[in-house]
């Protein structure tokens, strides 16, 4: 008799499991949302909020981007700039179209497109971030260059250096015996331009002037590397 009362038990404990398990398949099964899917989703569109939420997103490509950046008022007037600038830099024979150049801490690639403007082709704009197509990563201070593969390095942005004199080092390691250094700093005087200079072991002062870049006052130091 207990075992056929333990029987009668299990059984009825089997029943109820499945019975509660087919009950809760069934409310998960009316409960479930219903999904909508787009049947002909549009290529490159980001991911819907929602399951609902795919309205049309417009894609801009990094080309379009960069044409609606370059075409403001700010970006051609820092461009013409840096134009001025290398004007005078190249009457003065510091470098030439056919002269090999590096910007270091070129920021968003102005002194690059300004370079290239006036036809030198063979530039490399460096910076912490990169900003395609004008400007690649790397680190300021371990440039990615051989020894002397430069006729001319440029940076806009000294003063942004986190170690001034390795900076420095750097820049004189990538340019060729002859071959010119230049920085912009903040506009300063006499004394703090001394301090600058000391930075350079390898290159003796040519030329100071003071000159508006990207709307803001700078002092240009121009070094010539020597042997």
């Amino acid at each position: 008799m207990e075992t056929t009362h333990m029987e009668s038990f299990l059984n009825k404990l089997s029943f109820t499991s499945i019975t509660i398990a087919t009950l809760t398949l069934l409310l998960l099964y009316l409960k479930t949302p219903q999904i909508f899917i787009n049947p002909n989703p549009i290529p490159h569109q980001k991911f819907p909020k929602s399951t609902c939420d795919f309205t049309h997103r417009t894609f801009t490509t990094i080309n379009k981007h960069n044409r609606r950046i370059w075409s403001t008022k700010s970006w051609i007037q820092t461009v013409h700039s840096f134009t001025i600038q290398f004007q005078s830099l190249q009457a003065q024979n510091f470098f030439s179209n056919n002269s090999r150049i590096l910007v270091v801490s070129a920021g968003a690639g102005h002194p690059v497109m300004a370079l290239n403007n006036m036809g030198v082709n063979d530039v490399s704009g460096i910076e912490v971030v990169e900003s395609h197509p004008l400007v690649r990563r790397a680190d300021p201070h371990n440039l990615p260059f051989f020894d002397k593969v430069f006729d001319f390095v440029f940076s806009p942005y000294l003063e942004r250096a986190l170690f001034p004199a390795r900076y420095v080092r750097e820049m004189e390691r990538t340019v060729r015996d002859g071959g010119a250094c230049v920085v912009a700093v903040e506009e300063c005087g006499s004394k703090e331009v001394e301090e600058v200079v000391k930075l350079f072991k390898k290159s003796k002062l040519l030329e100071v002037k003071n000159m508006t870049l990207g709307g803001e006052r700078r002092t240009n130091i121009v070094m010539k590397v020597v042997k």
